[in-house]
């Protein structure tokens, strides 16, 4: 345990002098012709390749469906859909509606991420927002709000239409944001679901199309898509100890093994660094109290992910004054740490008293005496 008196108003020091490592492993080699690897928690993009290129994507659309679709029963309430013709008159993949049937939005949901079902997504637009078109223009408002600059939906089930594309960056932008709905996250990570029809009264099983919920491990979703003019498209999300990673790949036809290589790259260029100050102490001088000084200790700082290498580059800086006035309580944050990265905060943790200071009391002069009974008299006259 390391005791340090504070002499100045802060202190900074490099953690390490050691050069940034080289990457482990050359960048991976994939099919698709645009893909993009980016770290969740931090948007940061690990690999790219053509990754700002508008392509369409197929049926990896339904990411911002359903995500759109669980958003409106965390508004509004789950209701019950009754299926009509128009709702799936839609070409392509389906989860089996008809007319007359009756769901839930949230198997609607269901249906789109597990076998990818083009009537469920149809359904859902219809019954939020009255037309395919008038969902689009919600799917645009809120791919907006993600900062999707280089996105644009025609349709909710992905069938190709003029003006209707994406890119490989997008798209991973997109998944990370759909993962972190707790909901979305449940329903893309299963590979088997039930869906339970109001009418008629029945109970589907239905099985993820996306293999890499079995074929990698820690894969949490997220969606598949294939139609002729865009290829195979793929966006998936794998998480191991602590890092969430989301894969997009469009017009890839390898997708499996291009998204095993690019998560594998992935988790060997990132660390987590999670600093603990918890035992250290500093001693401060304290002024007006009953002690001359306090001491303070640092604390856990949290975590955040690092390329490999950037640790190296940390830059930690210690914010103490060079004094407190009493009193001062026990908990009381009197300072922090500061982990930075070229420049940019990453981290701050705070540095907490360790005991109470209760002030000095002074005697009185008379002369005090005298204006505290003086002023008590005026209160006295003023109240009458």
């Amino acid at each position: 345990m390391k005791v340090r008196r504070i002499l100045a108003v802060g202190m900074a020091m490099v953690l390490t002098a050691v050069s940034p490592a080289v990457a482990a492993a050359g960048e991976p080699q994939v099919s698709a012709q645009a893909a993009a690897l980016i770290e969740a928690e931090s948007g940061r993009t690990v690999f790219a390749k053509n990754e700002t290129e508008q392509l369409s994507m197929a049926s990896t659309t339904k990411i911002m469906t359903a995500l759109l679709t669980l958003e409106e029963i965390e508004a509004s309430g789950d209701r019950e859909v009754t299926i009509t013709d128009e709702m799936v008159r839609v070409e392509g993949s389906s989860m089996g509606l008809l007319p007359g049937y009756r769901l839930t939005l949230h198997d609607l949901a269901v249906g789109m991420l597990t076998v990818s079902g083009n009537d469920a997504a149809n359904s859902a637009a219809y019954a939020i927002d009255g037309s395919p078109s008038a969902f689009a223009d919600r799917m645009n408002r809120r791919a907006e709000t993600l900062g999707l600059e280089n996105t644009h939906f025609v349709t909710p089930s992905g069938l190709d239409a003029d003006g209707h594309y994406s890119t490989a960056l997008d798209m991973a932008r997109l998944g990370a944001a759909a993962i972190s709905n707790p909901e979305f996250r449940s329903i893309c990570s299963q590979q088997q679901m039930t869906v339970s029809f109001a009418y008629p009264e029945q109970t589907y099983h239905l099985t993820n199309h996306n293999k890499m919920l079995s074929l990698y491990d820690g894969c949490i979703g997220i969606k598949t898509g294939y139609t002729k003019k865009s290829g195979r498209c793929l966006v998936t999300a794998a998480e191991r100890d602590g890092i969430l990673l989301v894969a997009a790949t469009l017009n890839a036809p390898d997708d499996w093994n291009d998204h095993r290589v690019m998560l594998d790259y992935g988790f060997s260029q990132i660390e987590t660094f999670s600093p603990d100050d918890s035992g250290e102490i500093w001693t401060l001088p304290v002024v007006g109290g009953v002690v001359e000084e306090i001491t303070a200790v640092g604390q856990k700082a949290g975590r955040v992910t690092l390329q490999i290498g950037e640790e190296a580059q940390i830059t930690r800086t210690v914010k103490l004054p060079r004094f407190l006035y009493a009193p001062v309580q026990t908990g009381e944050q009197v300072g922090e740490v500061e982990y930075s990265l070229n420049g940019e905060a990453l981290l701050t943790a705070p540095i907490l008293a360790r005991e109470d200071v209760t002030a000095q009391e002074i005697e009185k002069s008379w002369l005090d005496g005298i204006l505290d009974w003086i002023s008590s008299l005026l209160g006295r006259i003023q109240g009458k």
